[in-house]
């Protein structure tokens, strides 16, 4: 196994001053070690999850970081900035730059090696030693670990022992889970940044991290004896009902990163004061969901936890149906089974094969969505009743409303059945057999018997309706959807359409390929324009946007909305209407040009699978030029004649905001 640096991948003089040409300058160095195949695919992921989330950290640190395809090994790059690089932490410019790249399946071993890093980081022996090497050797170990841990380590460990021993009285006792969407580095820097503040509260932290390589589970032993328990997370926390009855602090893996004292400060409050969450088993459904958290975030909570379980298994499907329309048209829908004729020579036997598979997959999508609904609702006790109501909704055709309203149902019943007080020796038993079980049954008669036909009914009802769309009527909700895809860049209202358009691919029917086609056509509007408004005006960007316009064309194309984000966090005001406009224009053009599309995903790279795709391009185009000349009209409009924003000698730092974080779609 080779190892994670080496003295190649180290660079003393980093000769870059945006974190664009810094991620460059590393990732060379990788390509150049052979660990990293395509160069621009592979920084355009890195530029993908920078748009999610900052990653510079405080005491001049960026952890730029990402899981791809193009890497052929667990691999880390390590650079030194004399000027400092905006990497959009709080306290200002990196100096140490860490460039971290794993495989798209990293191995679980060096995911270990990169956790250890995450969690030195934190050590400020260790950033200054770093600061202090002059040899690129010297450096690599002492990344790796080759040396012996740092005094501080060891100071703090005998500290923390000599007050155990002189102080009779049981400490305070926390638990903490820390995750991040990639579970790579954010992950650890937060365990490693509660677990130092817990030693100088004199506070006994143990930290579950639920990584990319998995999770060892906390002893429950440990989490029965814990006072309060710490949620720094940003997905679900796997597992949950283990800490229930505790008092729990519930925030995003920055807050663990950035404000550990004070989080511990807080959940030392809450026990004093005697405030826990519910033990399990005793749940209601009001109490789910973060404190002062309100129903409306609640619900949409909910489904996109069914929608984006459901999306891989529209994507797989959807991709191989409409494989299967480009080889052997749509009548192929009607081949017998492969599994009784088969020809390995006929293409038509491959496009059958195809849509028979794809055909396979969507059959599992309203199933799919009721269960994880359900399971957002009551965590796993919901998933039985939820993939059994799921299933009645396709059998009585109540389609995607049908398992909105399963799921929903499903997360409703469990958590009443969780409120009923059951005696200690049927508890084991409830979450195995009783709960399904009962479950299963009442959601099982609402939906064949009480809201099972009206909902089919409905169903029906709104397919007719999309399918016979034409005129003013598509046009208009083209633009609708057009313009809410536009409004947030990945936000909630951004979601709400699209999986609005991502059910309708469950049902038959052109209306509701239509819908898809103009959803995710104007979604590639913001960053298409962002791009091109950066090539052709520059002067009115900095150079830190304009780095991000060259990641912003390949985001575009690939229907990641997100990547327009840095502008938006930077000058709201004129690029969201900006985008709008033209995600609204290009809706309302798709939806005229009767273009269809079955993949709920691929941006450019899934053109020959769509309907009209000419027009289809064309709808794009256009609502790219008008969100880049009324961009470059409004900012023109506030800059003083002759300025440029991005003329040499600026300041990126001082010009720009950091970009907001963005949920990935």
């Amino acid at each position: 196994m080779a190892e994670l640096i080496t003295s190649e991948l180290v660079d003393l003089a980093l000769p870059a001053d945006t974190k664009e040409a810094a991620v460059r300058a590393l990732a060379e160095r990788m390509a150049a070690a052979g660990r990293v195949g395509d160069l621009d695919a592979f920084l355009a992921d890195v530029a993908a999850r920078e748009s999610q989330m900052p990653t510079g950290l405080e005491g001049g640190i960026g952890i730029p970081h990402c899981r791809s395809e193009h890497v052929s090994e667990p691999t880390l790059a390590f650079g030194r900035s004399a000027a400092g690089v905006d990497f959009g932490a709080p306290d200002g410019p990196a100096d140490l730059v860490f460039l971290i790249a794993a495989p798209a399946g990293g191995d679980r071993d060096h995911l270990a090696i990169l956790s250890q890093l995450a969690r030195r980081l934190m050590d400020p022996a260790f950033t200054e030693a770093l600061r202090a090497q002059h040899d690129p050797a010297a450096a690599a170990a002492l990344i790796r670990g080759d040396a012996q841990a740092t005094a501080e380590d060891t100071a703090a460990e005998d500290t923390a022992e000599a007050a155990a021993a002189d102080e009779p009285s049981r400490p305070f006792r926390v638990v903490a889970v820390t995750s991040c969407p990639t579970g790579i580095a954010h992950t650890y820097l937060a365990a490693e940044s509660l677990e130092r503040a817990g030693r100088e509260a004199g506070v006994e932290v143990a930290v579950e991290t639920q990584g990319s390589g998995g999770f060892s589970r906390l002893d429950p032993a440990v989490i029965a004896a814990a006072d309060g328990v710490i949620f720094a997370h940003d997905v679900e926390v796997r597992e949950r009902a283990r800490f229930a009855g505790k008092a729990t602090v519930d925030v995003g893996v920055k807050a663990g990163i950035n404000r550990p004292a004070e989080l511990i400060a807080q959940v030392r409050s809450m026990a004093e004061r005697g405030e826990a969450s519910p033990a399990a088993g005793t749940a209601e459904p009001e109490a789910a969901g973060a404190p002062g958290e309100g129903f409306g975030a609640r619900l949409r909570r909910y489904l996109m936890s069914g929608v984006s379980y459901m999306v891989p298994f529209v994507a797989a499907g959807g991709l191989l149906i409409a494989l299967s329309f480009a080889i052997g048209g749509h009548e192929i829908a009607n081949a017998p089974s492969v599994a009784e004729h088969f020809v390995w020579t006929e293409g038509d036997s491959w496009a059958a094969l195809f849509n028979q598979i794809g055909g396979a997959a969507f059959g599992f999508l309203v199933p799919v969505l009721a269960g994880y609904i359900a399971f957002g609702m009551a965590d796993r006790p919901g998933l039985v009743p939820g993939f059994v109501g799921g299933a009645i909704a396709v059998t009585i055709e109540a389609g995607f409303l049908g398992g909105l309203v399963a799921g929903l149902l499903s997360g409703a019943v469990v958590m009443a059945i969780q409120r009923v007080g059951v005696p200690p020796a049927l508890r084991g038993i409830m979450p195995v057999l009783v709960i399904p079980l009962i479950g299963s049954a009442v959601v099982g008669f609402l939906m064949f018997v009480v809201v099972g036909e009206p909902l089919a009914a409905l169903q029906r009802e709104l397919t007719d309706w999309l399918d016979g769309l034409s005129g003013s009527n598509a046009v208009l909700l083209g633009l609708v959807l057009g313009a809410m895809m536009c409004f947030d860049l990945g936000g909630p209202l951004n979601k709400v359409a699209y999986a609005f358009a991502v059910g309708g691919l469950a049902e038959a029917g052109d209306g509701n390929l239509k819908v898809m086609a103009a959803v995710m056509a104007a979604g590639m509007v913001p960053p298409l324009a962002m791009a091109l408004a950066t090539t052709v005006r520059g002067g009115l960007f900095t150079r830190t946007e304009r780095e991000n316009g060259k990641a912003a064309w390949v985001l575009g194309a690939s229907f990641i909305t997100e990547g327009a984000i840095p502008f938006a966090a930077a000058d709201p005001l004129r690029v969201i209407p900006s985008a709008m406009a033209g995600g609204a224009l290009t809706g309302a053009l798709s939806m005229s040009f009767d273009a269809t599309l079955r993949a709920p995903h691929g941006g450019m790279f899934v053109v020959p699978l769509i309907g009209s795709p000419l027009l289809y391009l064309v709808a794009i185009a256009a609502g790219t030029l008008l969100s880049t000349g009324l961009v470059i009209l409004l900012k023109s409009g506030r800059a003083a004649p002759g300025s440029d924003r991005g003329a040499a000698g600026e300041s990126p730092a001082a010009a720009e905001p950091a970009a907001a974080p963005a949920p990935a779609r």
